[in-house]
């Protein structure tokens, strides 16, 4: 079966290092999970990565390769900088937020975050091409997150951001222009995909 997420980030954890090689960037993140296995896997920023390296006190690391770093915002990543991670979806665990599989489909731009004294939002403008993904009050992973989308204007889209989220993740502290790790909705890129192939 293949590995499964839900979007429902269990903590941030510090980027412990990073070095780069000529075929991979090496990831050293304090996870604090401390009984992960070699080539177990967890999601990072929404990205789905295989254990490298792993120490008893959780201290993990993960070997991104170039496709990824092009693809995703783990390349902007530095010592000391944030993460949203997840361990993987296990049989009989309870199931909240949505299915997410760790394939980072683009990213998108923050283009603004608005906090009133009722709720905090933040936009984020995709890319044309996944913005037929982009469906009113459906699910979408924002770096990892499960969220869903408040508006939709072609593909310029909101997420309003609870308090909880506001906690545990950083979605809300990211400056104006961060590109979000974006993973659209499995159901809709099915759906998509079934009907453009009958030219529907």
């Amino acid at each position: 079966m293949p590995v499964m997420f839900t979007g429902i980030i269990e903590k941030s954890v510090r980027v412990m290092s990073v070095v780069d090689t000529p075929m991979f960037r090496r990831l050293t993140l304090s996870t604090g999970y401390c009984d992960l296995r070699d080539g177990e896997s967890v999601a990072v920023n929404g990205v789905c990565l295989t254990v490298a390296t792993r120490a008893d006190d959780g201290v993990c690391g993960f070997d991104v390769i170039k496709e990824t770093l092009d693809k995703t915002n783990l390349g902007l990543l530095n010592a000391g900088d944030d993460v949203h991670v997840e361990r993987s979806l296990r049989v009989g665990d309870r199931f909240d937020g949505h299915f997410v599989q760790g394939h980072v489909d683009g990213t998108g731009r923050c283009v603004e975050q608005r906090s009133r004294d009722d709720e905090w939002r933040v936009v984020i403008e995709a890319p044309a091409a996944l913005g037929k993904y982009l469906t009113p009050k459906g699910s979408i992973s924002i770096d990892g997150v499960s969220l869903t989308l408040a508006s939709v204007h072609g593909s310029v889209f909101e997420v309003a951001l609870i308090p909880t989220t506001l906690t545990i993740t950083r979605l809300g502290t990211r400056p104006v222009g961060w590109p979000f790790n974006l993973e659209m909705d499995v159901m809709s890129k099915t759906i998509v995909h079934f009907l453009e192939q009958r030219g529907v």
